[in-house]
């Protein structure tokens, strides 16, 4: 498998996810903005969406969207127990985060960085932000993980947003005891670890 990241963007929740998985696989560096592979490669010629992460799988078919990679990231390892079995209430409570994280969490980050946003606008897209996280907070104040006792692959996807909003206000997320902790649990992991050292990132 290969998986087309950027260091730092959203591929990196399915980056923790293969990690987790220990499946083997082949990264491959993807600059946005020139939509090309660090082999020289289109980008666009590989998915015409033009942003990660996308999986390449070994028959030759390609999976977008990080919400649909790490579920199949998850189901292809049912042993590391990073989704629950489909069929159950859980799963479906899996999708519900997924869905969460992306929809209100992640994509609310592309609309305060817009330079055409105005200071009115972007405050209020903060406050929704903050309201947003609160929810978050009070889901991890009692149990270790977003489903209970075990890590699964829509950690790492919150991880990644909670990484953005550091990056936005670098105290937010030690503002909240129970994010702090959160964020600290899933960042020492080491697949977590490791997948942030071969992206470079701090």
């Amino acid at each position: 498998m290969k998986l087309y990241y950027t260091p730092g963007a959203c591929s990196l929740s399915p980056h923790i996810a293969l990690r987790e998985a220990k499946l083997p696989f082949e990264l491959v560096r993807v600059d946005l903005r020139a939509k090309q592979t660090e082999h020289g490669a289109s980008f666009l010629e590989i998915t015409s969406k033009g942003y990660v992460p996308a999986l390449g799988l070994d028959n030759g078919q390609l999976i977008t969207e990080g919400a649909a990679i790490v579920q199949y990231i998850a189901d292809l390892v049912p042993d590391a127990e990073l989704a629950p079995r489909p069929g159950t209430f859980a799963r479906v409570q899996l999708h519900e985060w997924l869905t969460f994280i992306a929809t209100e969490l992640h994509k609310g980050f592309g609309s305060i960085s817009n330079p055409k946003a105005s200071e009115d606008l972007k405050q209020a897209i903060r406050q929704r932000l903050d309201l947003r996280f609160g929810f978050l907070a009070r889901a991890v104040a009692t149990t270790p993980y977003l489903l209970g006792q075990s890590f699964s692959v829509a950690d790492g996807y919150a991880y990644y947003t909670l990484r953005n909003l550091r990056q936005l206000d670098a105290n937010a997320v030690d503002q909240s005891r129970a994010l702090k902790a959160y964020f600290e649990r899933v960042e020492s992991r080491p697949a977590v670890r490791t997948a942030l050292t071969a992206e470079g990132l701090s």
